[in-house]
């Protein structure tokens, strides 16, 4: 690769808004390319958000270009989840210790303030520009101006692809030899729905709480807003006898949600229209390899999108930034250097974070209702607070910590074996936090 200094970023979304502000500031002129109108202009695409939840990756990725203070101002802590049973109950559940809290943000208006910063720091976007295709030896891109009409040839010295999941500079690189590609969809898909603020702007549930319904194999979510609404999300069957297929009218809706969400459904006046107004969304997983060919790289969802049932998708596309820039300091910017070290240290970690939230979904609409589930997660957390120098829950480790997304899988496998085989332990519920507690913690220690 010949020296870089016009670099052009595919996608102004979140990743690739950020991406533009860590080199800028490293002194390149960067040049933004977004397939959509500015969002800035035409307000954010209505019924397809799953609120992000930001956690300590992502503040250590805003925080690199000088913008965690301002984003904090639009988020709303979250130190548990609030589990709703059937009957309209409630249990809350601390993610981690006093004062450990991710927290809500509205997509559209994070991507909003990342864009405007960008801009003020004199970085270009240009709207409504398609990438067609790079070529297959990696040196230019071929794009469609959706303004002027017709394409052009592009050649930066650098052309970053952060075009999202169903990336098109990505496309390119999957008809070259020896690119690995999977792709695979859950048999869920999730609806937007809404819970509206109260009178005065006031929070109908608890604010500062990620909120759950779970119901075995389908759940309702809500994250707060900070306009006293809430951004609900329903995951179900794309097929099926219990599906989104069997929900086609207002009266099949009804009985749905009264009997499974019913304490949720007293507080959701516009759930009709959400439901049919809004698209049903699709929850895919995409790992490849390589993320580079020629002067072609990936990033975010372009190299590795998740589904978002850790709440990392946005963390872990901020932590990719984050780490590329720490390895231009490593390599004094030298990209043939650097690139291959990016891919090498992100790709267990973005494979390791998607098999994680694979995992958390399973947990989130089956298991945080289950007594042994809670009671393993009730040790656990003692166990961290007597220790914590000598014990990390997985939870923990993955949200508020930097500790890489790999060694939290193989944590999880090995803490909820123990964990497990501690239930078995004769008497275990009378006696865990006595005559057991020691051999527990040190089970737990032993790695």
């Amino acid at each position: 690769m010949k020296s870089v200094k016009n670099i052009a970023i595919m996608g102004a979304g979140l990743v690739g808004s950020l991406l533009s502000l860590y080199l800028k500031k490293r002194g390149y002129e960067v040049t933004v390319y977004e397939r959509r109108p500015d969002l800035r202009k035409t307000g954010a695409a209505g019924g397809r958000s799953i609120n992000l939840a930001i956690s300590e990756r992502g503040w250590k990725g805003l925080a690199g270009v000088g913008l965690e203070a301002e984003i904090r101002k639009m988020a709303i802590q979250m130190p548990g989840r609030m589990i709703h049973d059937m009957q309209g109950n409630l249990n809350f559940q601390p993610y981690g210790k006093p004062g450990e809290a991710i927290n809500s943000v509205s997509r559209g208006d994070l991507n909003i303030a990342l864009i405007d910063a960008a801009e003020a720091s004199g970085i270009k976007f240009i709207f409504n520009q398609r990438v067609l295709e790079t070529d297959l030896a990696g040196t230019y891109a071929m794009m469609e101006d959706g303004n002027k009409g017709g394409t052009y040839k592009l050649q930066p010295d650098l052309i970053i692809g952060a075009d999202g999941a169903f990336s098109l500079v990505r496309y390119t690189m999957m008809k070259t030899d020896r690119f690995d590609y999977s792709q695979t969809y859950e048999a869920h898909g999730y609806k937007e729905l809404t819970i509206p603020a109260g009178p005065d702007n006031s929070f109908l549930i608890e604010k500062n709480a990620l909120h759950i319904w779970p119901r075995k194999n389908f759940m309702l979510i809500a994250l707060p807003n900070m306009d006293g609404s809430f951004t609900c999300t329903l995951f179900y069957n794309l097929d099926g006898e219990q599906s989104f297929k069997t929900l086609t009218t207002e009266k099949e809706v009804e009985v749905f949600f009264r009997t499974y969400f019913a304490d949720a459904m007293e507080i959701m006046p516009t759930l009709y229209q959400d439901f049919f107004a809004n698209p049903t969304g699709l929850l895919m997983t995409v790992k490849c390899f390589p993320w580079s060919h020629g002067n072609t790289m990936l990033i975010g969802d372009a190299a590795h999108a998740i589904i978002p049932f850790y709440g990392q998708g946005m963390n872990c596309g901020f932590e990719d930034c984050s780490v590329l820039n720490e390895l231009l300091d490593t390599y004094s910017d030298d990209w043939e250097k650097t690139i291959p070290a990016y891919q090498t240290a992100r790709k267990p970690n973005s494979d390791g974070i998607a098999d994680l939230a694979k995992l958390n979904f399973i947990e989130m609409r089956d298991l945080v209702a289950d007594p042994d589930f809670q009671f393993k997660k009730q040790i656990a957390a003692k166990v961290s607070a007597t220790y914590p120098d000598k014990f990390i829950p997985v939870y923990s480790m993955v949200s508020f910590s930097n500790l890489p997304y790999s060694e939290a899988l193989k944590e999880y496998r090995r803490q909820d074996e123990v964990l497990s085989a501690v239930l078995l332990l004769p008497e275990i519920r009378e006696k865990w936090d006595t005559t057991y507690f020691q051999e527990i913690a040190g089970r737990l220690f032993n790695k």
